[in-house]
């Protein structure tokens, strides 16, 4: 496959500029870049989803023009995208199986138990355990709807398969699942193309890697030939030091506490406390139930029973909104489902929780709006810079930074943030961390939680570990390391834990 001098505008914006790209059947070809350097936009044209302005394609040394993703399907194009296109109100057999689904003699008549065996098939053929094709795609956890979203794309053979961040809501046991899916494609002679800001993965499954900066290729690496600072200075145009930021304040009084919090299925009798100007890193698998008490001390869920207390006082926040006013913010796992609103501009995104302060007899006053939307626009960089532009129109590390402006803009005592990287570059996560670690010395409480350990032990002054929805460990930054906070095995307990741990719960 070719791509020659691919061009693409947005409202004058040069998102590509004259691209060339190739990649081979059977390769794994990693497409990396900084926020916004053209590679979602890169692959969406190759997808059929959006037309270049310039540049031709060469598919098998003949020359294609995907018209639409249903085009795109039929040359063998298969996608999938960082923002998930699942139908959420259809079961999983109907979305891995749309288009396609078999009938019996009455062509008007869907054969169920075919569909159903069939969509069983394919997850047994990906090793994708746990997933009822039969169950309604909404009530899926995120890694299970990306898990889906991957079955859809390879329920028929296809001749390329590009994925743009598959394994951001992925475990460490699904991503091995998932590598080992791509190898068995790759010896199908499948050309893979992924996306990925996570470097180490990218040295791990890619035969080659394309860099792109500011939309356009800057070269094509080997792995074994280039090193992951070298990588980095491609994208970003200089070296990254220092990439969690040291802290130069010590923790203050205690802030929040947490008293036997539980919910029914989820969590049970979780108990910690956070103090001003401390960072509290959460750790654990996904579904160990970090998100949900994230969710509940934020009222977005309702406990079932606990207590949660805020400057030595008792607080029920009944809604988000309470909890606002209560000072507490959280940064969700879901920033395009919980955090942003994506139809709307960048300000009126950012002055979602703090509306009541801008406005006057419920109107908004743009002007002070505008103000304060500016000046967090300019701090954290988000580009472009337009105010009135759709969040949906940013890319996904510029849509994470507004919802971080969001947060600033409400001057919270307790932030919560969840998974506060996720799907952005490595450029913006240093910029992240900066400004969590600086959050924290003017005095913010911090609850952050991760899936990436290096983060959770770069960040964080204490950790705590979750499994099974109880909290196993609780380490000092000096007590922590990667061996007795990985919980490699399903029942194990955590070694030199000060905590008792509780029994593993089955199932």
């Amino acid at each position: 496959m070719q791509m020659r001098g691919i061009r693409k505008s947005y409202d004058g914006t040069q998102a590509l500029k004259a691209v060339d790209f190739s990649a081979a059947a059977g390769e794994v070809h990693a497409i990396v870049g900084e926020n916004g350097a053209g590679k979602s936009t890169l692959m969406k044209i190759l997808a059929g989803a959006i037309q270049p302005d310039a540049g031709n394609f060469i598919l098998d040394g003949q020359p294609i023009r995907p018209r639409s993703p249903h085009h795109a399907f039929e040359l063998g194009i298969r996608t999938v995208y960082q923002e998930f296109s699942l139908v959420s109100h259809l079961n999983v057999t109907e979305n891995i199986l749309l288009g396609q689904m078999p009938t019996g003699r009455l062509k008007w008549w869907v054969d169920w138990p075919r569909a159903h065996q069939r969509a069983q098939e394919i997850f047994q053929y990906l090793d994708f355990a746990g997933i009822d094709v039969r169950s309604a795609t909404a009530s899926l956890s995120v890694s299970h709807q990306q898990m889906v979203e991957i079955a859809k794309a390879v329920a028929r053979q296809p001749r390329i398969l590009i994925l743009d961040e598959p394994s951001a809501a992925l475990s460490r046991e699904e991503l091995k699942r998932l590598f080992a899916l791509i190898q068995r494609l790759k010896r199908e002679s499948t050309l893979i193309l992924y996306i990925s800001h996570r470097l180490d993965e990218v040295f791990e499954i890619a035969d080659r890697i394309t860099v792109l900066k500011d939309g356009e290729t800057v070269g094509t690496v080997l792995p074994a030939e280039t090193t992951e600072n070298q990588l980095i200075k491609m994208m970003v145009g200089r070296p990254l030091e220092a990439i969690y930021p040291p802290r130069k304040t010590r923790p203050g009084q205690t802030l929040l506490e947490v008293d036997r919090l539980s919910q029914a299925d989820a969590f049970a009798d979780v108990s910690f406390s956070v103090a001003r100007g401390e960072i509290l890193g959460f750790f654990g698998l996904v579904g160990s139930g970090r998100s949900a008490v994230a969710r509940c001390i934020f009222a977005a869920e309702r406990p079932t029973s606990g207590s949660i207390q805020m400057e030595g006082r008792l607080i029920t926040p009944r809604s988000p909104h309470d909890a606002v006013k209560a000072g507490i913010a959280l940064l969700t796992e879901d920033r395009k489902r919980d955090g942003l609103v994506m139809s709307c501009s960048i300000s009126d995104n950012a002055c979602l929780a703090t509306l009541d302060s801008i406005s006057r007899w419920k109107f908004v006053n743009r002007g002070q709006q505008e103000n304060a939307v500016e000046a967090k626009v300019r701090e954290l960089s988000i580009r472009p810079a337009r105010l009135n532009k759709r969040v949906r129109e940013l890319s996904g590390g510029n849509q994470q930074k507004v919802v971080l402006a969001k947060w600033l803009l409400a001057r919270a005592k307790l932030l919560i943030l969840d998974e506060p990287t996720r799907g952005v570059d490595v450029a913006t996560k240093v910029e992240i961390y900066h400004l969590i670690g600086k959050l924290a010395d003017g005095g913010a409480a911090i609850i952050l939680i991760s899936s990436e350990l290096p983060e959770i032990l770069g960040m964080s002054n204490r950790m705590l570990v979750m499994r099974a929805g109880h909290v196993v460990g609780e380490f000092t930054q000096e007590q922590a390391g990667e061996e007795i906070c990985w919980p490699v095995q399903p029942a194990s307990i955590l070694i030199n834990s000060p905590r008792s741990a509780p029994a593993a719960r089955t199932g």
